[in-house]
């Protein structure tokens, strides 16, 4: 089965809002046997909308479209649907109950604009909305003989998530396109793609010659992630498949994958928190919070974060978490001594089982030849000790935040599992 997805909206065009719903809905079609294989965006114009409609539907089984769902005067793409499938809007009963409830919910008065949310073409099965207005809407025709699918959906992102997770993956599932699609996604961090890729040696090894198997590097600054892909005709042999080229890579890079698919890695040291009933504080300077932040978007979180202490000054690092003034003039606050003393400070101040810091220079500016941008010591107390590690995390400010929380939960992590720290 072969798919395109057409996203809709002015603001993609000029770059105003990142265009997200494409991976997502790819990703989604993939995992149940539907291989896109054309992505279009278009503006909020008849000719235009009407013109990639005709294209997709011509050229594909499946056909995505996304965006120009709302009530306002520019959100067009109901009527060009109607336009393309020659039907009427009708009020549909389901979508009329949804719509109320949520209304009701969120304490706002119906009006005109709301009430022409419930309006479907004629021809659709509906796709319930259970966190929007906008419903979802699925046309199934056979054009020459040939079974085809043309759904449309909102583009604000967690509505059109909602629609394709609960409502159409079950049902196309339930299509059975003849092809068995399995991924399996391996999350590592700390280590290089390049030096990933030397620590597994040779693919073909682990997927074979056949074709069947298929293993994609995907590099982003927390780390590298491993996608393996299987498709078969039989359910069993994709699954066996699957396993056999996930334990071989796990035999030569297990220490560096901290997850399996979903989890991110503060989801992970949060499980394990939990399992060894640790509590843990976070000491931050040059990361500004985001530790914590990252800490307490895991839901339960309260079962083992007690708090965070973001000292961003020299004056505060000793007010909140007593490192002693004498020791920031003779080392610096960018340095081990300092990040050792701000775990320690933290756990004792905090009353925790562990704590993790961070200090260093953000950047652009401030940097030195002998403490250049970049640099950051990440500090580790327990009740064996303190202890810091020295990186590096280049210029930019944002990706340098984002990468020293990831090295922070990383050792955390590490630590937890008494595996091996480099010095």
């Amino acid at each position: 089965m072969k798919a395109e997805i057409i996203t809709i909206g002015d603001e993609l065009l000029i770059g105003q809002v990142i265009n997200t719903n494409q991976a997502y809905i790819a990703e989604k079609l993939n995992a149940v046997g539907v291989l896109v294989e054309r992505m279009t965006t278009i503006g909020d114009n008849r000719r235009d909308i009407l013109e990639a409609f005709t294209a997709a539907w011509s050229r594909c089984d499946v056909v995505c479209v996304t965006g120009g769902l709302g009530p306002t005067h520019d959100d067009i793409t109901k009527k060009m649907v109607c336009e393309f499938f020659q039907c009427d809007l009708v009020q549909n009963e389901s979508v009329m109950m949804n719509v109320e409830a949520l209304m009701a919910q969120r304490n706002i008065a119906w009006n005109k604009s709301t009430e022409e949310q419930t309006l479907v073409p004629r021809k659709c099965k509906v796709l319930q909305n259970r966190v929007g207005t906008a419903p979802g809407m699925l046309f199934v025709e056979s054009p020459g003989g040939t079974k085809k699918y043309f759904v449309v959906m909102p583009g604000v992102p967690f509505e059109m998530k909602s629609i394709v997770d609960e409502e159409l993956i079950p049902y196309l599932r339930k299509e059975n396109f003849g092809t068995i699609v399995r991924h399996r996604t391996l999350k590592t961090t700390g280590i290089s793609e390049s030096a990933l890729a030397a620590e597994i040696g040779s693919i073909e090894e682990i997927i074979g010659t056949d074709g069947s198997i298929t293993l994609a590097f995907l590099p982003n600054p927390m780390g590298t992630k491993l996608r393996i892909t299987v498709r078969e005709k039989d359910a069993d042999v994709a699954d066996a498949k699957l396993k056999s080229a996930e334990d071989k890579i796990k035999a030569k890079a297990q220490k560096y994958i901290y997850s399996i698919d979903e989890m991110d890695l503060e989801d992970v040291v949060g499980a394990m928190l939990t399992e060894q009933k640790l509590t843990i504080a976070v000491a931050e300077s040059c990361t500004g919070g985001m530790i914590a932040n990252r800490i307490t978007n895991v839901s339960g979180s309260s079962a083992y974060f007690n708090r965070a202490f973001v000292t961003y000054s020299d004056n505060s690092k000793t007010e909140l978490l007593s490192v002693p003034k004498e020791l920031i003039r003779a080392h610096g606050a960018v340095s081990r001594e300092v990040a050792e003393a701000m775990a320690v400070g933290a756990r004792a101040n905090a009353g925790v089982e562990i704590a993790l810091s961070t200090t260093g220079i953000a950047g652009p500016t401030g940097g030195t030849a002998e403490k250049p941008v970049g640099l950051v010591w990440i500090g580790y107390a327990d009740a064996n000790g303190a202890m810091a590690l020295k990186f590096n995390f280049g210029e930019h400010r944002l990706r340098f935040k984002e990468r020293a929380s990831q090295a922070a939960l990383e050792l955390l992590r590490r630590k937890l599992l008494k595996l091996h720290l480099r010095k």
